[in-house]
């Protein structure tokens, strides 16, 4: 039998490395925001033949586009964030970069967003994942109340739901600033997603632990956690995998709109089957035991118990 809770430290400390790198990149890099929030126009260009982006900024530039943002979708498609514009203007800049660039050029996607409307969006947001954590708190806290201290339960599993947000924060800053990936609302319907993802799959755990606490197989609670997750290991595995082989034939084959989408779902899908197995069990094993103060004592600065 694998012995997940006795490897908990490492689990913790591989978490708390990325967070960190993650929460450091959102201090410095910030998150590169883009029209849904930020307001202006988005446009999706394909360009056939395809171009080279080294051959699309200086062409933007002479037609008084300087301050655009391009981003390189791949097979000839390119994400470009302008300033404020009307459809006819953008129909207008295709068609004059497809001149210069001898090459047909195709508008896919058009959306336009006010500074306004960019600013009650991300508001809308935040309130929508902060309803979500305290609905989901309180479900597993009455799915659990007949449990010992249901509210460690529910607890434990916001934790590991604030931990998939943050690691996907941290992956979505870092690109921005080395790949000029921009968050829209879009981003916003795949975080909620990761997170009914993630809720999910710790439920699957938690409830067989509570069926495994109710039967006694053993006296040791980390005993019976751990042999929960060892019997739910190919459940939540086997689900992960059939989700993200259909995620992945749409990252590689769908369409560029969706692109950065998918790679939330994928990173979530990935992320959440983690935090279910190896942080939000392990949490609830440390808040049972009373471990808090030895979690770290690992560290060569942290005092060892006696």
């Amino acid at each position: 039998m694998i012995d997940f809770v006795g490897k908990k430290k490492w689990f913790f400390l591989i978490s708390a490395i990325i967070i960190i790198v993650g929460i450091a990149s959102l201090a410095i890099f910030g998150l590169k925001i883009g029209a849904d929030f930020a307001g202006g126009t988005s446009i999706t260009l394909q360009f056939n033949p395809p171009v080279e982006q080294s051959q699309l900024r200086p062409e933007m530039a002479d037609l008084g586009y300087d301050t655009a943002t391009i981003q390189n979708a791949g097979e000839g498609n390119f994400i470009i964030h302008l300033r404020d514009i009307p459809r006819g203007e953008v129909e207008k800049l295709a068609s004059e970069l497809g001149g210069r660039l001898d090459s047909q050029t195709k508008l896919i996607d058009y959306y336009s967003a006010s500074p306004r409307i960019g600013a009650e969006t991300a508001r809308n947001a935040a309130i929508a994942v902060i309803v979500a954590a305290a609905a989901m708190l309180l479900y597993i806290v009455w799915a659990f109340h007949r449990m010992p201290k249901p509210f460690r339960w529910g607890i434990c599993a916001i934790i590991a739901l604030v931990h998939d947000v943050f690691i996907i924060l941290g992956i979505f800053s870092l690109l921005g600033w080395f790949a000029g990936v921009e968050i829209d609302a879009m981003f916003i319907t795949g975080l909620l997603a990761v997170v009914g993802y993630s809720i999910n799959n710790t439920v699957v755990i938690f409830d067989r632990i509570r069926e495994n606490v109710t039967k006694h197989i053993s006296f040791d609670f980390a005993e019976t956690v751990n042999s929960s997750i060892v019997e739910t290991l190919g459940r939540c595995v086997n689900t992960a995998l059939t989700t993200l082989f259909v995620l992945l034939a749409l990252f590689l084959f769908g369409g560029a709109t969706i692109h950065y989408f998918v790679l939330i779902l994928l990173l979530g899908v990935i992320i959440g089957t983690y935090s279910s197995i190896c942080i939000s069990s392990q949490l609830l094993v440390v808040w049972e035991k009373g471990e808090w103060g030895t979690l770290f004592s690992w560290l060569p600065f942290v005092k060892k118990p006696a």
